[in-house]
């Protein structure tokens, strides 16, 4: 069973990639810092309540989303191919 940061690391990954969204978009979208997004995803950052309810907002999705458990030997989400995308 995965702890709470890997957790949400794992589905804000997931569930970025899965709708193309950039780190960059997201951020903008959340209000929140780029950098700190991405320290979310890398596990390294440990984002209050309320910046959880502002990323599942700006990515439409139910707060529980963000903690949902992967299938057993499920393959971690990859991140976007790198580069610019369109806003």
């Amino acid at each position: 069973m995965m702890k709470g940061r890997a957790l949400l690391a794992w589905n804000l990954r997931r569930i970025r990639v899965a709708a193309g969204v950039s780190q960059e978009r997201l951020a903008a979208d959340a209000q929140i810092d780029r950098a700190f997004l991405g320290g979310m995803e890398r596990e390294v950052e440990n984002p209050s309540i309320d910046t959880i309810d502002k990323v599942a907002a700006a990515l439409a999705v139910p707060l529980g989303e963000l903690f949902s458990q992967p299938l057993e030997g499920a393959e971690p989400p990859q991140p976007l191919r790198g580069g610019r995308r369109k806003a």
